[in-house]
């Protein structure tokens, strides 16, 4: 009896702390719970299954590094459609864009209307089969692996996605097609009987024109644009992000940098190896390489002052 009373204190003493441990828990948790239920968590995006949903992606450094029609440039003259002092030029403005990172008016314009003199009097076919071999061979591996995994959850939700540049349409198709998008939204150049001619239809698809032209087909496709997003680096393209419930800013320049910050817009930036400023919700996975020849752009920089 005497070893039975010995046992009981302390029987009691470790009773009563397991009792005190187990309140203890039972209180942390219950403050946990009413902490989490108080918590408002980032709603799914995109959402599955939402077909009146959409997703628009500019092209140049935002889908790929560098400028689609100056990689076009360079495969055409590869293939004897001018001479060097016309590649000279492209490659100056190749170098300035990696450079600057920002789309310079006259430098597009200029590139433009080289490349409608160079395609006058062929055929769209042509141009279009020469597409598929100049995107293997210059644009393929300067697809941002961050902007790509972006299009692809949209892909995935069920969504569809397009490519809206001021890139030939042929072009922008061809890529659109390589990354297994929907389809491209693009400048369209003249041609009478399947052959160039040399002039645009209306004008470059830029600025406020892509807008219009993502107003339009959403209107055609029956998508309501507060669901829809829209994804660029440049202001330029200010129009086309605000027509859309969730615009993002990819590798942005320094004014469109400026304007998401001020309208909270989200912000994913692809071109260094640091981790992507955020706003709005976390960076998404995947972080691109600097593009190659920036050395070189510098250079030339110099030069020229």
């Amino acid at each position: 009896m005497a070893a039975l009373g010995w046992l009981t204190p302390r029987r009691r003493s470790a009773t009563a702390r397991s009792v005190l441990a187990g309140e203890a828990s039972a209180e942390a948790a219950r403050k946990s719970s009413q902490e989490a239920v108080g918590t408002t968590e980032e709603p799914q995006f995109p959402v599955h299954g939402d077909d009146q949903a959409a997703a628009f992606f500019d092209l140049d450094n935002t889908v790929m590094q560098g400028a689609a029609l100056f990689h076009f440039g360079r495969g055409l003259y590869k293939r004897k459609f001018f001479e060097t002092r016309e590649l000279a030029k492209f490659a100056w403005q190749q170098a300035w864009f990696r450079l600057a990172g920002v789309e310079d008016p006259e430098h597009m314009q200029e590139a433009r209307d080289s490349a409608l003199s160079i395609v006058k009097g062929h055929r769209v076919a042509e141009l279009q089969s020469i597409g598929e071999e100049i995107y293997d061979e210059y644009m393929a591996e300067r697809i941002w692996p961050g902007t790509r995994a972006l299009a692809q959850a949209h892909l995935d939700a069920g969504q569809k996605v397009w490519l809206v540049t001021a890139a030939p349409v042929e072009i922008a198709q061809v890529i659109a097609r390589r990354l297994g998008l929907t389809g491209a939204l693009g400048t369209v150049a003249e041609s009478v009987d399947g052959v160039y001619t040399g002039k645009l239809v209306g004008e470059p698809l830029h600025g406020p024109a892509k807008a219009e032209a993502v107003r339009a087909l959403a209107a055609a496709e029956g998508l309501d644009l507060g669901r829809c997003a829209a994804y660029s680096d440049s202001h330029n393209d200010i129009p086309m992000l605000s027509l859309v419930g969730h615009p993002y800013a990819i590798n942005p320049d320094s004014k469109l940098r400026k304007h998401a910050r001020q309208l909270d817009w989200r912000l994913r930036d692809y071109r260094t190896g640091r981790k992507a400023a955020k706003v709005g919700i976390p960076a998404a996975a995947g972080v691109g390489a600097v593009a190659g020849g920036t050395a070189a752009a510098i250079a030339l920089h110099r030069r020229r002052r």
